[in-house]
């Protein structure tokens, strides 16, 4: 018989307001310059050409899954691969550079998987100004169709390409699958986030006050443990709810708390034994 897991208890509106200088604390200790050259933002930082940094950003991204130091190895190996100048690479991609790739491999992202996501983006920028123009026009048929801009995002970057398995759409999330799109909400917060010494903030198509919090392990758990969702599965509903209520306490930028559940999760930071409402 499987053991039924007991109700996590969730934060009043009051204790919340008590956490939050403590998470604003340490949201200031860890979004920092030096939090730059452990993560795979750095690849964002590398250029100054705009397309060549959310090009970078975008495929540091998509392969952010697992340890950071693994991850920053296979993407600086991947640009590399691509001459250190990701833009270019893109727009002069043919099959016949296919073979650039053959050997690498980043756990599930394949040669395929890179050769269908060049394509969808030398497409992207044969027809639009630039990567967030594409993004824009997403986010507005989202907002038009009452449906999920990542869904948007999703779809229409693939109809973007002729050439690509199936395989690959898994490395793009959707949301209507239930995704929480943990990777595109980071290369969001990357992109979007003004005033910051980590994120560039080199876009504008949406407003901070609309990003929700990049859902990895660490932060799945430190949210259940000190109360700030009390719903056990990691999916959309999850992080849109956690997302609200983070944005109670920073109505403008509540993915700035990533910095804080991360840095609790993986670096060490702690908070206040009382805060803890749940054992997770």
């Amino acid at each position: 018989m499987m053991k039924t897991l007991p109700l996590l208890r969730k934060r009043s509106i009051n204790s919340l307001f008590e956490l939050k200088p403590y998470l604003d604390e340490i949201n200031d200790h860890v979004e920092t310059t030096t939090y730059i050259q452990n993560d795979p933002v750095q690849f964002m930082h590398m250029f100054h050409d705009k397309r060549d940094s959310e090009i970078a950003g975008f495929l540091a991204a998509t392969m952010a899954w697992g340890r950071r130091d693994i991850v920053v190895a296979k993407v600086d190996e991947l640009m590399r691969r691509m001459d250190m100048n990701p833009f270019m690479f893109v727009m002069n991609y043919t099959s016949a550079d296919y073979e650039r790739f053959a050997s690498f491999k980043h756990r599930t992202f394949k040669p395929v998987d890179i050769h269908g996501i060049l394509l969808g983006l030398q497409n992207i920028y044969r027809n639009f100004k630039d990567f967030e123009a594409f993004w824009a026009q997403c986010y507005q048929k989202g907002k038009d169709q009452k449906r999920p801009f990542l869904t948007v995002f999703h779809n229409d970057f693939f109809s973007m390409c002729d050439d690509y398995e199936l395989r690959t759409r898994k490395h793009i999330s959707n949301p209507e699958n239930g995704s929480t799109c943990k990777r595109l909400y980071m290369f969001l917060r990357w992109a979007i986030r003004k005033n910051s010494p980590v994120d560039l903030g080199i876009w504008n198509f949406i407003p901070s006050s609309e990003l929700l919090i990049p859902f990895d392990v660490h932060v799945a758990r430190q949210a259940r443990k000190y109360g700030l969702i009390a719903r056990r599965t990691n999916d959309w509903k999850t992080v849109n709810l956690l997302t609200d209520t983070l944005r109670l306490l920073n109505p403008d930028d509540p993915a700035r708390y990533d910095y804080a559940l991360f840095g609790i999760g993986a670096l060490g930071y702690e908070l206040p034994k009382r805060f803890i409402l749940n054992r997770v």
